[in-house]
């Protein structure tokens, strides 16, 4: 989605103010309260929304309050759930955010302690499963980080849309350092590769076995092909290619 020009702005120089003011309260070891009050300015500031209008600490869930929640009219776009500025971003918060989210319908979570943001989508399936969308930490990129700025864009006043957001989880699952990983391996990379390979070598005999065995153990790293986040991208790309037969054989029916 292309940004409008003063979003892109808007993002570009708040970002590298609150580099600052983010690097100085990690120095001060702030507590959660006060990282939630930065937090709060951030979404208002860098994304655009009315501070207290659209920004709420009093969004009760069976119970209990999600730290922010941002509100448009009557539509919650997402929650943030936030953790003190020095405490690491952990598997039992990740649960804690979505379970917040779970519980609403709400399908788009952010967790952050104010440097590091994890944006997650929820998958209402039974069971309820997420995906991490996108993850950075402010204090070690650059404010003009192409990525950051479309994820923060989409999160923006202006930019976010249901649409918007769906288009930019697709394009970051495609682009994925899981989905490359799996892609390696498909028989038609494999293919090429091979093809590639021969005009190195003409009287080699190569196995698809063997390049990918080659491939999983000395090329791409495990962490690419082993848990949660690669198995996803696996059934993400047999999916997209049973669509794609799909489609093949009913364009040969017609």
């Amino acid at each position: 989605m292309a940004l409008p020009k003063k979003v892109v702005e808007r993002l570009t120089l708040n970002l590298k103010r609150y580099q600052t003011i983010l690097a100085d309260a990690k120095n001060r070891d702030i507590s959660e309260s006060d990282t939630v009050v930065i937090l709060a300015d951030m979404l208002a500031e860098l994304l655009g929304y009315k501070k207290y209008i659209e920004i709420t600490t009093e969004f009760a869930i069976r119970g209990t309050y999600v730290d922010l929640a941002v509100k448009v009219d009557d539509d919650v776009r997402f929650l943030v759930e936030v953790k003190a500025i020095n405490i690491d971003l952990k598997e039992n918060h990740v649960k804690q955010a979505i379970d917040y989210g779970a519980n609403h319908g709400i399908e788009w979570v952010v967790l952050t302690n104010g440097a590091a943001w994890q944006f997650y989508k929820i998958h209402f399936d039974k069971p309820i499963d997420k995906s991490l969308i996108f993850e950075v930490d402010l204090l070690q990129t650059t404010a003009k980080n192409t990525q950051l700025i479309e994820c923060f864009g989409n999160l923006s006043r202006e930019g976010f849309t249901q649409s918007s957001m769906t288009a930019f989880y697709q394009q970051q699952q495609a682009t994925s350092k899981y989905s490359i990983g799996a892609l390696l391996t498909t028989d038609a990379v494999l293919l090429t590769i091979k093809k590639e390979l021969k005009k190195l070598s003409p009287t080699s005999k190569i196995e698809d076995d063997f390049l990918k065995n080659l491939l999983l153990t000395d090329v791409i790293k495990r962490e690419l092909t082993e848990g949660e986040q690669a198995i996803a991208a696996i059934d993400l790309i047999k999916k997209c290619a049973r669509a794609q037969a799909r489609l093949k054989a009913k364009a040969v029916t017609q």
